[in-house]
């Protein structure tokens, strides 16, 4: 049966309480509310990317390289951490009726935020002690964030709404994540200064740490609103967990359901870019610019955008649908990337006027992948709809990874053009090679791997047949058999 007449599949509890098309119907309230969650989260994953590669290498005195491991191997735990939480996930459904459980438990990451940035002096006095304290810490945060982050996305897929009802669904949380990205991105940087002392940095996580934990119990509410207690149970999936159990999922997952695998690996590739030029906006803004401190200015022109531009992205949409949306996105992300190159040749404008055209590209490389996603579970049938927290789970493991991938990079072209790291206080002279590896990397290398994204997202073909569907009538009819989706 063509998915763009299968009926959609309503969840347990919802039958009789459907949403209409355009998501219309949805209390206003809780939706607010459960979009709230995701100021904190913007918080999180803002600024680590944006700060963390640098509080090692001019602040601990990490060499590059190392600083790159030290963000690179916690993220790659999270290939595996991730899924489990998610198929964690939907056992807490099937038993308990709702994820709140895990909600709860990730309202904890505010500690583990903070404690990543208080190095204690005699491990900050000692580069590799340094490395080995921010990696220990990253990994508890990541496996803190996950615990809220793949329930959180899940309530999208639970809620039974159309097309467009998602992508509703997900504005709303895209104009909140933006608030929290432009707080984290704009305020942290004004707290932690020239980057002159760990203390600086310490109090800087622990103002946005108290920002996270507020905003996160807020969306636990709003999660519980949207998804009312009291739906039925289902029976418990069975069988042994454990790390190969999760990575046998992720395999299943991805072969299964082509439209999804596109979608995933479209997503990496974009969002190890815009990881790449949140880490390497400090070195930008510093060396290709010579003005350290226009570090919160052009993250303030990098996110702001997003406030106005996503709901225009989303009336655009109902008109041209998410997949073309997001290939211009990403066709006009590769021309601002390049014209960064032009470093302060022409004076701060036009970096700022690039910056502010990634902006509104970037508000769209956020939006549509997430409000696609569901698209693409609810495609393959009733069978993965009840594991949707497993599709979540794979979706920020590459999300996460591609976290971990984009300072890395950035870090190993330092390295190869011979970055020299650097106590607080200090000051060292670069060289011509490592200037001209700060502007390749923040401009050329996102460029291409944002082409690499969009030629992936070519392939992508479940959109057509997604916007044709009528929306979601009452579960009735043949099921189309999970994984025979197009792509």
């Amino acid at each position: 049966m063509d998915a763009a007449a299968r009926p959609e599949v309503p969840l347990p509890g919802q039958q009789g309480r459907e949403a209409g098309e355009d998501g219309g119907d949805v209390p206003r309230p809780a939706l607010v509310r459960y979009a709230l969650g995701s100021a904190g989260m913007g918080v999180y994953v803002t600024v680590p990317g944006l700060l963390l590669l640098y509080f090692l290498t001019d602040t601990l005195g990490v060499a590059p390289w190392l600083a790159g491991l030290a963000l690179l191997v916690p993220k790659a735990v999270d290939i595996v951490l991730h899924p489990f939480v998610g198929s964690l996930s939907d056992r807490e459904r099937a038993r308990r009726g709702n994820r709140l459980r895990l909600l709860a438990a990730g309202c904890a990451l505010a500690p583990a935020f903070v404690a990543l940035f208080a190095v204690p002096a005699p491990v900050a006095d000692r580069p590799w002690a340094a490395a080995v304290w921010v990696a220990g810490w990253f990994v508890v945060a990541n496996a803190l964030f996950a615990s809220y982050q793949v329930p959180y996305l899940a309530t999208p897929t639970d809620m039974t709404v159309g097309y467009h009802g998602r992508t509703r669904v997900l504005s709303f949380r895209m104009v909140v994540l933006t608030v929290g990205i432009l707080v984290g991105g704009a305020l942290a940087p004004l707290l932690a200064g020239e980057g002159d002392s760990v203390a600086r940095y310490a109090v800087m996580a622990l103002v946005l740490g108290v920002f996270t934990a507020v905003f996160q119990v807020v969306g636990v509410g709003g999660v519980r609103d949207l998804l009312p207690a009291g739906a039925p149970r289902g029976a418990a999936p069975t069988g042994r967990r454990g790390p190969g159990a999760t990575l046998a999922e992720v395999r299943d997952v991805l072969r299964r359901n082509a439209p999804f695998r596109l979608l995933t690996l479209a997503y990496l590739l974009a969002s190890t870019t815009t990881h790449l030029v949140l880490a390497g906006l400090p070195y930008y803004t510093r060396h290709a610019l010579h003005r350290p401190g226009f570090t919160t200015v052009l993250m303030a022109a990098f996110v702001a955008p997003a406030l106005l531009t996503t709901p225009l992205w989303f009336r655009v949409s109902r008109r041209w649908g998410k997949q073309r949306c997001l290939l211009l996105a990403q066709a006009v992300f590769v021309a601002g990337a390049l014209g960064l190159g032009a470093g302060d040749a022409a004076g701060p404008a036009v970096p700022v006027l690039c910056t502010l055209v990634l902006g509104v590209c970037f508000a769209g490389l956020q939006l549509f992948p997430f409000s696609m996603v569901p698209d693409a579970v609810r495609e393959a049938g009733r069978s993965e709809i009840e594991r949707t927290g497993a599709y979540t789970g794979v979706w920020t493991a590459a999300e996460s990874m591609g976290a971990a991938a984009g300072p890395y990079l950035y870090s190993a072209v330092l390295a190869l053009g011979g970055y020299a790291a650097a106590r607080a206080g200090e000051e060292v002279a670069q060289s011509t090679g490592a200037h001209t590896a700060i502007l390749l990397g923040f401009t050329v290398l996102p460029a291409l791997l944002m082409a690499g994204s969009l030629a992936v997202q070519l392939r992508y073909r479940l959109d057509a047949q997604a916007a044709r569907s009528p929306g979601p009538p009452p579960a009735q009819g043949r099921r189309k058999a999970p994984g025979r989706g197009r792509a």
